[in-house]
């Protein structure tokens, strides 16, 4: 640690604690005592009113607190939530950079407003909607996407394609420019520029294996801004549904990506889903049993009927 980077940590130490020893302070940054001491003087010939206590410590001048900025509570909360969220969702190199700013955040926060921030997050929880944590190789791939982004680092990967292609096949080898990450319903995409495809693709992360770093160098487009992209919009198919007044409540909650409307009516909820392939909502519609029935088109109604003999041939 240099000078400057000590210098900070001191007060950042003085102001988490009333009194401070130097001997606590020289142990705690593994350097001498009498250098504990040319740090203080420094720290106050820079403005920095520090407080000595023969036989005691050093401590703050009462209201001093770095940074020379202050949080309201809710500013305070938002910020300390917002490290939990990029704890449970991101990779284990931010898990720990999203650890050390809370601890920092912490610090910095003057007594009254910290002890406000404390009541209000014991009365708030972020929990991981998932029933599972995110999977290792996903973490692991998240943390190697982001930085070949940052390096500008093309990236190969075998993908599984959800949906089977024409031939039957699912499956391909993919060589991308990556250009972006974003968190969708709790799953991961990259957004990426798709040598095979040459054009802008989406890939979720899940779907990838045997991720590896390539050499070639990449340069992003001056007309693309990721902050701005929006994708084209190719959900032609629409879907009805009609489900049962009784879990029109758990319908509603469940807060289904493709829904685009719904009409609540005497006969029941009817629901309006727009997909490009009908095989996208088809799990989602039997997951409802016999609460649901599909409206239009026939074509799906059809679909769904053979699904149905084919799971009663199955008991």
């Amino acid at each position: 640690m240099n000078k400057t980077d000590r210098l900070f940590a001191i007060v950042l130490e003085l102001q988490r604690k009333k009194i401070v020893r130097a001997e606590d302070l020289s142990t705690l940054f593994e350097t001498s005592v009498r250098t504990i001491y040319r740090d203080i003087e420094a720290l106050s010939e820079a403005g920095v009113p520090v407080i000595g206590a023969p036989g005691t410590g050093y401590s703050l001048m009462e209201g001093y607190f770095l940074p020379p900025i202050s949080f309201t509570v809710p500013e305070a909360v938002s910020l300390l939530i917002g490290t939990d969220f990029i704890e449970q969702r991101f990779d284990d190199d931010y898990r720990v950079k999203a650890q050390a700013a809370r601890g920092k955040l912490e610090i910095i926060l003057p007594e009254n407003v910290r002890n406000e921030t404390s009541r209000v997050r014991n009365a708030m929880r972020l929990l991981n909607s998932d029933k599972q944590a995110m999977p290792s190789k996903e973490k692991e791939y998240l943390e190697k996407i982001r930085q070949a982004i940052l390096d500008k680092r093309k990236i190969g990967f075998q993908y599984v394609k959800g949906h089977a292609n024409s031939e039957g096949n699912r499956h391909s080898v993919r060589t991308v420019a990556p250009y972006g990450l974003v968190l969708v319903q709790g799953s991961w995409m990259l957004v990426a520029h798709c040598e095979l495809r040459r054009d802008i693709r989406h890939f979720r992360l899940s779907r990838m294996t045997e991720l590896i770093d390539l050499e070639e160098r990449f340069k992003i487009p001056a007309h693309f801004n990721f902050r701005d992209y929006t994708p084209a919009d190719d959900r032609h198919l629409l879907v009805r549904l009609r489900f049962n007044l009784d879990i029109a409540d758990k319908v509603k909650e469940s807060n289904y990506y493709y829904i685009e409307d719904m009409e609540e009516h005497q006969d029941g909820l009817d629901v309006f889903i727009r997909v490009r392939q009908l095989d996208e909502v088809l799990q989602w519609v039997l997951g409802w049993g016999a609460d649901v029935i599909v409206l239009e088109p026939e074509s799906f109604r059809k679909r769904i009927c053979e699904e149905a003999k084919k799971m009663l041939k199955r008991y």
